[in-house]
């Protein structure tokens, strides 16, 4: 995974999964840190864990940050 490939969470779903884009490229659903983690390091990035995801400017959260993992309903 080239760094210039940002990492996009999306909002959460319903059942509190997040999809996963690296790149071009929908990785899957999360429904926790380990998760995206994991996708990242499928895409090349042995060495990162959950803080690294947490922390990377790297990753960019859509609809609420890593503690996000809850549908948010209508107002």
């Amino acid at each position: 995974m080239a760094t210039d490939q940002p990492v996009v969470i999306y909002p959460p779903a319903e059942d509190g999964g997040r999809r996963v884009r690296i790149g071009d490229h929908f990785t899957g659903i999360a429904y926790g840190l380990v998760d995206i983690a994991a996708f990242v390091q499928e895409a090349g990035l042995q060495d990162w864990d959950e803080m690294d995801v947490v922390r990377s400017a790297l990753v960019e959260w859509r609809g609420g940050g890593p503690d996000a993992w809850a549908a948010v309903g209508p107002d």
